[in-house]
């Protein structure tokens, strides 16, 4: 039923949010934002393309008094070649994404009567959202055309983020349909013939989690960026009045600046920047650091995770005696970014972005287009733009002394720095401009246009509900390390199962501690990550932050107060601050100088709501009353909506004793066979290994037929002889 006369007919469906071509009205609502943007400059970029006849961008009518007439038009042209055209999708009235669900077959069915109507069908549909997806499965269906998609974000990803904000399954359920959501994104995988992602790291973390994850299917084709808006330095930029505001409370302003400019966030990791230049005598000779992060007033008024970030901030600010060193202005706009990043470029300075994880990197594009060489974090999307640009050096943001290295190389070579700076804002331009995604998108839906390439499906596995059933919790130290090819041998089993079950790590250590234990051993990102002996809980794919378990464990919690009654205690030593954390006092215990019962007792009489536990007979642990790893466990797996007897848990000391009791199915692998746990052999549902490590995990896994029946085989015996 499609016709090419003249060149490619390409239709875009954006079906939510307010879409017009101009006076974009982003952040209105949460459906008008970055995909409204993205869409319309796509749209824009295509129709100048050669062998591109006719693009038209494709949304919903809105007939409601509270928003625009212009979103009212059946069709708004912008030149010969390019349109908006609005369908109707039921009620006059403006629809949110959660509530177009019961409207999108009839949206459906009129965009199929104004194609039959206008007598002319698309070469190619390309959706642009789960909604979309849904629609344009049905008409590729329907009409035999083509379907290419992009998810923008998917809906698993976005269940674990509402989770960490502390709502639960079924509110989620009811609030964004995401049972429905899901279903489509799975019914637009089986259809697409292309799926087009930001990054590579998008489509192993995201999309492999969906039953119809095709991995021949997926493209990387990066969003443009508005070059007209990041332009390269002049010089100029260092006498004017926003440079001499930055640079205020600095000692020696005319130093090269090294910029830093993200959220207040954890996941930044701006902390470790500032603790590599503390660390740096010849970072400090040679330049300043400029720390651009967010607005604030009084950072008491900020959330609690922006007021730990400046805390520790100020800490590490006042630890290395930075004073005059580094400027942290209170506030800065928007439209000041562009000339913060070409102030830095004609100071002769460095953009950096330190972050444990970046999905994609924006920043580090903008600072290209500005003529800056960048020094990024390894994870993500900064490979990606590094290998593409080629003007800058990645380096491991858990370890300080890369951070260091990188800069220094580039500071110490001119010429390195000239020439990354020079292919920088060249690699934007054949890269990460409108045109260049153009030109690459263009590339790739042609021959699907054309008939003359098609996706050869690859036979899948299918769960039997829509969500995982089962979970693997597993400790870090000891449990899973300690043998490389056990190891190797068990990601391979989990990355192969890992639509069927969860992937858990619960572990004392902090946060950073565990990602470079786990990076060092290459255990993929867990699904959920529980640090700090159960205080802190991370969300894959973006390790947020469950801020909802940090409220409900912040419970008369009064940390200042136990240190001073402990101070002096015999037998108690505090471990370093790296050990530490806000929910976490950790000691070194000497058991022959300090009895465990007589510290609870002491704490009980003063009125201390605390959870105290020891581990391998040398390290004790105060978390507050309603924190522990079984506690932050069935918390976790009672959102996700697992049943504890389908959870298996690996542990081997005191600290997991409470992970393994009760109904989840527990293993205790061979090297761990601790006195701690020693009590727990004749329990039922706690197996303990004859293999060590992570070969122990295996046969634990084997012995309970974890991705099979999900039993412990001595309850099935039990079941049949009665």
């Amino acid at each position: 039923m499609t016709q090419q006369t003249g060149g490619l007919y390409v239709a875009l469906l954006s079906i939510h949010g307010l879409i017009r071509w101009r006076n974009l009205e982003l952040g209105r609502d949460a459906d008008t934002g970055g995909q409204t943007l993205y869409v319309v400059e796509l749209a824009q970029a295509l129709a100048k393309q050669p062998g591109v006849h006719k693009v038209d961008l494709i949304t919903q009518r809105v007939v409601d008094e509270n928003v625009s007439t212009d979103y009212a038009k059946p069709i708004e042209k912008l030149t010969d070649n390019l349109r908006i055209v609005r369908i109707d999708a039921g009620p006059e009235k403006y629809l949110a994404k959660e509530e177009l669900w019961d409207y999108l077959d009839i949206f459906t069915d009129n965009l199929t009567a104004f194609f039959n109507d206008n007598n002319r069908y698309p070469d190619i549909i390309h959706s642009h959202y789960a909604d979309a997806g849904y629609v344009g499965s049905h008409l590729a269906s329907l009409l035999g055309i083509p379907l290419i998609h992009t998810g923008h974000s998917l809906g698993r990803v976005k269940r674990s983020r509402l989770l960490a904000s502390g709502l639960k399954a079924t509110e989620i359920e009811t609030r964004f349909n995401m049972s429905r959501r899901i279903a489509a994104e799975e019914q637009t995988l089986a259809t697409a013939e292309r799926v087009i992602t930001s990054t590579r790291q998008e489509i192993a973390e995201q999309y492999e989690l969906y039953n119809h994850y095709q991995p021949d299917q997926m493209r990387v084709v990066p969003p443009g960026t508005n070059l007209n808006q990041f332009t390269p330095s002049t010089g100029t930029e260092l006498d004017s009045p926003l440079r001499a505001e930055l640079t205020r409370h600095l000692k020696n302003p005319d130093k090269p600046l090294i910029l830093a400019l993200s959220r207040p966030d954890r996941r930044k990791n701006i902390t470790a920047l500032i603790e590599a230049f503390g660390q740096s005598a010849r970072l400090q000779e040679l330049t300043n650091l400029l720390i651009v992060a967010g607005n604030r007033n009084d950072i008491d008024d900020l959330e609690e995770g922006a007021q730990e970030v400046f805390h520790q901030i100020f800490i590490a600010i006042d630890r290395y005696d930075l004073y005059g060193k580094v400027a942290l202005p209170k506030h800065h706009h928007r439209d000041q970014v562009p000339m913060i990043y070409r102030i830095t470029a004609a100071s002769g300075g460095i953009f950096v972005n330190p972050a444990l994880t970046e999905p994609f990197g924006l920043t580090l594009i903008e600072a290209a287009a500005c003529g800056l060489p960048i020094v990024a974090t390894e994870d993500g999307g900064p490979q990606d733009i590094i290998m593409n640009c080629k003007n800058g050096l990645l380096i491991d943001p858990l370890e300080p002394e890369t951070i260091v290295n990188a800069l220094l190389r580039l500071l110490d070579d001119k010429d390195l720095w000239t020439k990354s700076s020079l292919q920088g804002l060249q690699g934007v331009q054949e890269h990460y401009s409108w045109e260049a995604h153009a030109k690459r998108y263009v590339k790739i839906i042609k021959p699907i246009a054309m008939r003359s390439e098609k996706l050869l499906r690859k036979p899948i596995t299918q769960r039997s509900g829509l969500y995982r059933d089962r979970a693997i919790v597993s400790d870090l130290d000891q449990n899973l390390i300690g043998n490389e090819q056990s190891l190797k041998e068990l990601v391979v089993l989990l990355r192969k199962q890992r639509t069927r079950g969860y992937f858990i790590i619960a572990t004392g250590r902090r946060l950073d501690s565990a990602l470079k234990l786990m990076k060092k051993h290459r255990i993929p990102e867990p699904d959920v990550l529980i640090t700090s002996s159960g205080t802190e809980i991370y969300h894959a794919p973006k390790l947020t932050d469950d801020t909802a378990w940090a409220r409900h464990i912040d419970y008369q919690w009064t940390p200042r107060t136990v240190k001073q009654l402990l101070a002096g205690y015999p037998g108690l030593k505090l471990q370093p601050n790296i050990e530490q954390s806000r929910f976490k006092i950790s000691y070194y215990i000497d058991p022959e100088k300090a009895d465990i019962e007589d510290i609870k007792q002491l704490l009980h009489q003063e009125e201390q709501a605390v959870f105290v536990q020891t581990a391998f007979g040398q390290f004790f642990d105060i978390l507050p009353l309603r924190a522990s790893k079984g506690m932050a466990l069935r918390y976790v797996v009672e959102r996700l909506n697992v049943p504890l007897e389908t959870v298996f848990v690996v542990g081997g000391s005191g600290a997991d004793e409470d992970m393994m009791r009760g109904n989840t199915l527990a293993a205790v692998v061979a090297n761990r066979h601790h006195e701690e746990l020693s009590q727990l052999i004749d329990i039922d549902r706690i197996y303990f290994s004859k293999q060590p490590y992570a070969a122990g995990v295996l046969e634990a896994i084997e012995y309970y037929d974890f991705f099979g029946s999900c039993k412990d085989p001595r309850e099935v015996k039990q079941d049949d002889n009665e």
